[in-house]
């Protein structure tokens, strides 16, 4: 009878232990989770800082273009002739 004594006191403790390991297991994924969560708030700032700077790139390089330099300047033209075609467009439909 000792001996089945023993036997459910070695199952208990390692359920114990089991159930210790998947509380931690259960709380370092919350933390990865939450680690995640971070990190793709933390890309998408990112993401969106390197848009704002191309944006702020091209208007430069635009502006300098404009201003007379030998650089990109079949691209401020095309830019110029866009908006050109913008304003016929907006100034027809005015006229009708």
């Amino acid at each position: 009878m000792s001996e089945l004594v023993e036997i459910v006191d070695s199952l208990e403790n390692k359920i114990s232990k089991l159930l210790h390991k998947i509380e931690l297991l259960n709380q370092s994924k919350i933390r990865l989770e939450q680690e995640i969560v971070a990190l793709k708030n933390e890309d998408e700032t990112i993401r969106n800082t390197i848009l704002e700077w191309e944006e702020r790139y091209n208007s430069l390089k635009l502006a300098n273009s404009m201003l007379g330099s030998d650089n990109n300047k079949t691209e401020a033209k095309l830019k110029i002739n866009t908006l050109v075609r913008e304003l016929d467009y907006c100034i027809a439909q005015l006229a009708e």
